[in-house]
C-alpha cells in the first residue's frame, strides 16, 4: 500500500528508528487511526504489543527503550546507579553476566511489554523512596505539555540526533549503588568505585547527601570517602548532613566503625 511520503516523513522526524511510542502519543503529534494502520500496513510502524508501536524493530536498543520511557510515555523513570556511573566512564567492574542490567530509579512501574522485546537486557527499577522519600521528582507545566524535572540529574546523548538520556549525575548515582550494599553490591565493589570517583562535584555532593533520607547510606559514603581522602570531602559541610544516632549493623560477624557507628567488614 502506498503511503503519502509528507505522512512517513512527518514519522521520522518524530520517531527516531528504535524509538518505542504509544498510540496515543502518535496521535498526539497529529497522526490520525488511519494514518497510523496505514503506516503498521506499509511496515513503516510495527506493532509490539497493544497500542505499542516501533520504527524499525532492529535498531531497538537498550537506549531506545530508556528513551522512550522517559520522553514518550513520560514515566519518572531515570538511569542511575551502576548504570549511569558507567554512563559517565566512572565503573571499571566487569559483569560477567549474559544479559545486561540497566538500572533504572523511579516509582513508576516498567510497563509489561518492555519485558517481552527480544534483548538480552534486564531492566530493574529501583524506587527512590526509601533514598530520597516521595518528593525527589516533580511536575512542571510547560507551554504545550506536562514535563517532568529532576533532581541531581544530567542529560546525555543516546544517538546522533539531539534526544537526550536523563541520568544520574555521579553524586546521586553512587549514593544509589550504596542503598544495595551489601545485599547486591558488595563492599569490595563499592570500594573499588569510590577509588574512581575522584573528580565528583562538593557542591553537588552537599546538595544530594542534604537531600538524602536514609542514614545508612550517608554514612557509608563518609565511610568510603575517608578511605580515599579526596580534596572534595574537605569541601563538604557535614554539620548540615544529619546522620542519625545508634549503631547500624550493615553487614553480620563485622567490625563496628566507631566514628560513623556501622559494622563493616572486618577485613576493611
Amino acid at each position: 500500500m502506498a503511503v503519502n511520503v509528507a505522512r512517513r516523513k512527518e514519522l521520522y522526524q518524530i520517531m527516531p528508528e528504535g524509538v518505542i511510542a504509544t498510540r496515543r502519543w502518535l496521535m498526539d503529534n497529529h497522526l490520525s487511526r488511519h494514518a497510523i494502520d496505514n503506516l503498521v500496513k506499509s511496515n513503516q510502524l510495527e506493532s509490539i504489543s497493544k497500542g505499542i508501536y516501533v520504527r524499525n524493530a532492529t535498531k531497538i536498543t537498550w537506549q531506545s527503550v530508556a528513551y522512550s520511557l522517559q520522553s514518550i510515555l513520560n514515566t519518572d523513570l531515570i538511569i542511575g546507579g551502576l548504570t549511569a556511573l558507567e554512563m559517565q566512564g566512572l565503573s571499571h567492574y566487569l559483569s560477567f553476566s549474559e544479559n545486561k542490567i540497566v538500572h533504572l530509579y523511579g516509582n513508576d512501574l516498567i510497563p509489561e511489554w518492555v519485558a517481552n522485546l527480544a534483548l538480552n537486557i534486564n531492566f530493574v527499577r529501583h524506587t527512590t523512596n526509601s533514598l530520597f522519600g516521595k518528593s525527589l521528582e516533580k511536575n512542571e507545566i510547560g507551554s504545550d505539555k506536562k514535563k517532568r524535572t529532576h533532581s541531581f540529574t544530567i542529560e546525555r546523548d543516546w544517538d546522533n540526533s539531539s534526544e537526550k538520556l536523563i541520568l544520574s549525575s555521579p553524586e546521586r548515582a553512587y549514593l544509589e549503588v550504596l542503598l544495595d550494599v551489601p545485599q547486591k553490591v558488595t563492599f569490595e565493589h563499592a570500594d573499588q568505585l569510590m577509588q574512581g570517583l575522584t573528580t565528583l562535584s562538593p557542591r553537588s555532593l552537599q546538595k544530594v547527601l542534604e537531600g538524602c533520607q536514609n542514614v545508612k547510606v550517608k554514612r557509608l559514603f563518609f565511610w568510603f570517602a575517608d578511605r580515599n581522602n579526596y580534596v572534595w570531602l574537605s569541601k563538604i559541610n557535614r554539620e548540615s548532613i544529619t546522620l542519625g544516632s545508634g549503631n547500624r549493623m550493615i553487614v553480620k560477624g563485622g567490625k563496628l566503625d566507631n566514628k560513623y557507628k556501622i559494622t563493616v567488614p572486618e577485613w576493611l
